[in-house]
């Protein structure tokens, strides 16, 4: 999928960089069937609940939208407000099943974007960037496949079309029990792909494997989960053998962020991730965040990790676009 890759030799003593990156969608049913009718924005009333963390720390986060986010106003106002006062920047994240045309038999595997016909995957990017050129007034050039799912024929497809980084890559996900992608032997440093004359960065998703396992916690792994009944998982975390990690608050404690984020620092990555969902600052919306208590959890987490990566690992806030500048600088 990531023709000609070439990772960025990042200097170690380069002060690490944190950008923060929210998938901008509908509310949906995770665990369904794909549903065009789903496409309400209610929780885009309350994004102001992360945003304002990210103005006290100086963050520009990237919401990369889908077109449910993008064809509305209710969603497209408060975004257009943070773009307009410097506060972030806006991304395109191809969700299929809600995104015109929709051509495609609806099913799991059909929403990852990468799996459609090449011909239909590049009409619907395209008819994403051009509302949310429309809605925002600048066309887009940070793309993130909608569940995580590029393809083979996605690189040709963002050229064409204008966009020169990509945020899709997502170690160390494992998402082929419903058609997804395999991304559990990626890293998480940077690199850039594709044709000479217009190639790609590719920022990953903050996740690994952490452990004494080394390259062999993906199978480890693989058979813990085999075992999960017996906790198997868990018992190969705790005796330090192999864990499996995101930089994101959904799902994962702040000691995990910090865990995760010391242990890719120690072998010499700089660059990295903070995701979530957007649906996940209202109640009800996501898995991760059910009741106030969880959201204010989930809000903690924010100030928790951005108070260790700023002050004790004397990280610097960054973005897409202010990475790509200073990856340039690298190559």
């Amino acid at each position: 999928m990531f023709e000609n890759r070439k990772t960025i030799d990042v200097p170690w003593g380069m002060p690490p960089q944190l950008m923060v990156v929210i998938d901008t969608e509908e509310e949906f049913d995770w665990n369904a069937d794909p549903d065009p009718r789903s496409t309400a924005v209610t929780a885009m009333d309350h994004i102001h609940r992360a945003q304002d963390i990210f103005n006290e720390y100086g963050i520009v986060p990237c919401y990369v939208v889908d077109y449910s986010i993008a064809s509305q106003e209710r969603s497209v106002a408060p975004l257009k407000s943070f773009l307009n006062a410097g506060q972030c920047e806006i991304g395109a994240h191809l969700h299929p099943w809600v995104n015109p045309p929709v051509e495609e038999s609806l099913s799991r595997s059909n929403m990852y974007p990468g799996n459609l016909p090449e011909s239909l995957e590049r009409r619907k990017l395209t008819e994403l960037r051009d509302t949310i050129t429309e809605a925002f007034g600048a066309r887009p050039h940070i793309y993130k496949a909608g569940r995580y799912g590029y393809g083979p024929n996605t690189t040709a497809i963002l050229k064409d079309l204008g966009f020169d980084i990509d945020l899709s890559v997502c170690p160390p996900l494992d998402a082929r029990g419903d058609g997804g992608p395999d991304y559990r032997y990626y890293d998480a440093w940077p690199f850039w792909y594709g044709p000479a004359e217009g190639r790609v960065l590719e920022l990953p998703v903050t996740g690994g494997f952490v452990g004494v396992a080394g390259k062999l916690s993906p199978p480890l792994f693989d058979l813990a989960m085999a075992f999960r009944k017996l906790k198997a998982p868990g018992i190969l975390s705790r005796l330090g053998i192999v864990d499996r990690l995101m930089l994101s608050p959904e799902g994962f404690p702040p000691e995990e962020h910090i865990k995760l984020t010391r242990d890719l620092y120690r072998r010499g990555v700089r660059t990295f991730t903070w995701s979530f969902h957007s649906p996940s600052v209202v109640p009800g919306h996501t898995s991760y965040v059910q009741d106030e208590q969880q959201l204010e959890a989930f809000l903690d987490s924010f100030r928790q990790y951005f108070d260790f990566f700023f002050n004790e690992l004397g990280g610097e806030a960054s973005s897409p676009t202010r990475l790509k500048t200073l990856m340039e600088k690298c190559a």
